[in-house]
């Protein structure tokens, strides 16, 4: 039986000890997946439960070293770790600042002889100690937890860099005290120690800082959900636990109280504000018979309304779940990017050693030199900026998206939106309302007089044009009467008796059954169905009285949408089963110039099929319907509408939570600016390993005219240079809420 965990876990300090997790579960038994984020400190692991526990993998994954906090308590728990890495820092820099400035006074004689003494460099012991044994404490626990699993993390680097320059230092303290003095020289880096280990653990303070910041949106998102709901029960209010409500309980909903669950107004007119969904700031009218979504906010009039999803199953509670494994999920472009880093260390520890020796051997500069070299080397080569360069990045861009109500299924989608070159666009319920409504009203008489009559007579009509020509009278607030005898005539239209009078609604070949004339009309009737509008001949006692044309509107914001889409370089196509003329029209409305018609389900997926075939780039399918899915599943990227249907949102890689087409060049708009900034990231962070490696080898030193201090690249300067790497890509990724998408 398959199961998903979602597990906080705490003491990961680089991406090879997330690499450390995933590769020791996936070796268990029972373990179907597993996606372990620095980033978002979570591992998402899917087991089979009849095989593996979920206590076996909690305790595997603290067998290795890590711990896994309870989700209720892991707030309070990050905060605890984030003051204790905060006191730590602060007693680095404590001991760290006044061994800094004694030890560069002394080197540029700045204070007296008696900063030579032996018992000056015990002093300095007696500062780095505290830090070396108290701050750097983590990455000797992680170092050693790491070896013991075989693999070799930032934590050695750290560790094995500040030790070398602490241990030797304290030599040559030991053996100037002594006077028995050392080949190894006078001087000692007790405050080259001290600083790695401070510098370091800032970094990680402020990458920690910024990681909240991008967690904290998606954090807020389940507490926007109300504790209690008011439920109507025998026209009782009753006030109980959300967790109560059951679906169809009729709830009341007053103005400033947010919306309970999903559900459908019954009574009432408000306006809604959805912009924790959307981020619109204009609320939305609501009326009887629309859809209301949990966690907005009811700001003017008082709804009852019928729940229709409730608990996990609220467009918001699928929003933070898909949010939440897109975030642990990884795109293609970071398997690079995890190669690398999985056998980084040890190469850049091989490196270290052999510059090590190199120099101390070969070049002959002494151990001293040879000894910095090495330090330097393991300090700068922490590969944190390549583990943080794209988890980060799809952390914000996820967020973003779904402050935006675009939900992307996975990191790939992230990734591939942006490619995308061909959108192809469902016509019914996605370029159009997916609903019929009354768009013309033709009469010699008064329009009000004929649509009453007409809603009359269609009063007992279950088919969705009679639905929406008494919805439109409905609108005008229009007095509907009850038709004495009704009859529907299957395919032409109904007839029905409204009072005195006999009443024909339908098409033409329902007039010419009953042999009314309809020369008066013709013309106008033809116009509108040129206009892919469904046109009702409206007679009474066998004389026709005027038109109704009914047609499945357009979205108000279709032409704007795919103009974006061609603005980002996409070509937009439409496909539909229905008939040419009436695509065509639409087509036309939309400003579409490729239209795909009269196509079965199966037929929409081997067009797309096609145009995958015929075009470099990928190709996206947008629809909401159970026709629309094998479409969906075929395309490259599929597109999902949030008013479309269940198995049409599981089957699409991106769902528009709010229906609105604008967000398409929304989501490849963040999709390119999320694959810039997650390349941005990777490029500084080898491009910082690559110039820096050989800087700390030597490659600089023959050039006289440089500063000393770079040309052996100092391993304070190294360490500043490490810590600045990691800070500059989580803040390179923050910069994407600033992006205008």
């Amino acid at each position: 039986m398959e199961h998903q965990l979602n597990l906080p876990i705490t003491g990961m300090h680089c991406e090879n000890c997330a690499a450390t997790i995933t590769r020791h579960l996936k070796k268990m038994e029972g373990i179907l997946a597993t996606e372990v984020s620095l980033a978002t400190e979570y591992a998402a692991v899917t087991f089979d439960a009849s095989t593996v526990s979920e206590e076996a993998i909690v305790d595997k994954i603290r067998d290795l070293g890590f711990d896994v906090v309870d989700e209720d308590e892991e707030d309070a728990a990050r905060a605890e770790e984030f003051r204790r890495q905060k006191r730590q820092f602060i007693v680095g820099v404590i001991f760290t600042f006044p061994l800094f400035l004694l030890s560069m006074g002394r080197d540029f004689g700045i204070v007296g002889d008696w900063a030579h003494a032996p018992w000056v460099n015990w002093l300095m012991f007696g500062f780095a100690l505290p830090v070396q044994s108290y701050v750097a404490w983590d990455y000797y626990v992680g170092g050693i937890k790491a070896l013991r699993n075989r693999s070799a993390n930032m934590d050695v680097l750290v560790a094995m860099g500040s030790s070398v320059a602490f241990l030797y230092s304290l030599v040559v303290t030991i053996a100037l005290g002594m006077d028995a003095g050392t080949n190894f020289g006078t001087h000692v880096y007790f405050e080259t120690a001290a600083v790695i280990i401070t510098l370091i653990k800032l970094g990680k303070l402020l990458e920690a800082r910024a990681k909240g910041k991008i967690n904290a949106a998606l954090k807020k998102l389940p507490q926007l959900f109300p504790k209690t709901a008011c439920r109507l029960e025998k026209g009782e209010e009753q006030h109980i636990p959300i967790e109560q409500v059951g679906i169809g309980d009729i709830l009341l909903v007053r103005p400033g109280e947010s919306i309970p669950v999903d559900g459908v107004v019954r009574s009432g007119a408000s306006a809604i504000d959805e912009s924790v969904f959307t981020g619109e700031s204009l609320p939305v009218d609501k009326t009887p018979g629309d859809s209301v979504t949990a966690a907005t906010m009811n700001q003017s009039g008082m709804l009852t309304i019928e729940a229709t999803h409730i608990g996990a199953e609220t467009a918001l509670a699928r929003l933070v779940q898909l949010v939440q494994a897109t975030q642990q999920s990884k795109p293609p472009i970071q398997r690079a990017a995890d190669a690398v880093t999985n056998v980084f260390v040890p190469i850049v520890t091989g490196i270290a050693v052999v510059t090590f020796l190199v120099w101390w051997f070969l070049i002959g500069a002494g151990f001293t030199p040879a000894m910095l070299r090495l330090v330097a080397i393991l300090v700068t080569a922490c590969p944190c900026a390549l583990g943080l360069a794209t988890p980060t990045a799809v952390m914000m861009a996820t967020g973003i998206g779904a402050q935006r109500g675009i939900l992307f299924r996975n990191g790939e989608a992230l990734e591939r939106a942006g490619d995308l070159t061909t959108i192809v666009l469902d016509k019914t319920g996605t370029l159009t309302e997916g609903k019929l409504t009354v768009t013309d009203i033709l009469t010699d008489a008064d329009e009000s007089e004929l649509l009453q009559l007409s809603a009359a007579a269609e009063r007992g009509s279950e088919h969705p044009i009679g639905k929406a020509v008494v919805g439109a009278a409905e609108e005008r607030g229009l007095s509907i009467a009850t038709p004495s005898a009704f009859q529907a005539v299957t395919g032409h239209g109904i007839t029905a008796q409204v009072g005195e009078n006999s009443v024909v609604i339908g098409n033409l070949s329902l007039m010419q059954q009953h042999k009314i004339l309809t020369r008066r009309f013709e013309q106008e009737a033809q116009r509108l169905q040129t206009e892919a509008k469904t046109v009702l001949w409206i007679a009474v006692d066998g004389q026709v009285i005027g038109l109704l044309a009914v047609a499945d509107t357009v979205r108000s914001e279709a032409r704007t949408a795919v103009a974006e889409l061609y603005e980002l370089g996409c070509t937009v196509s439409m496909m539909t089963g229905d008939n040419r003329v009436t695509a065509d029209a639409i087509a036309k409305t939309a400003r579409i110039g490729d239209v795909m018609a009269e196509l079965k389900p199966e037929d929409k997926a081997a067009a797309v099929k096609k145009l995958q075939a015929e075009n470099s780039g990928l190709v996206a399918m947008v629809g909401d319907g159970i026709n629309d899915t094998p479409a969906l599943a075929q395309a490259d990227i599929g597109i999902a509408l949030g008013t479309g249907t269940d198995i049409a949102r599981e089957t699409a890689h991106v769902t528009l939570m709010h229906s609105d087409l604008r967000a398409l060049s929304e989501a490849i708009r963040l999709s390119r600016s999320t694959m810039r900034t997650i390349k941005q990231n990777l490029f500084w962070a080898f491009f910082y390993n690559v110039l820096l490696i050989p800087v700390a080898a030597g490659a600089l030193y023959p050039l006289s005219s440089l500063p000393p201090m770079l040309r052996e690249l100092h391993p304070m300067l190294a360490a500043f240079a490490m810590a600045f790497s990691s800070v500059s890509v989580v803040l390179n990724s923050l910069r994407l809420q600033w992006k205008k998408i």
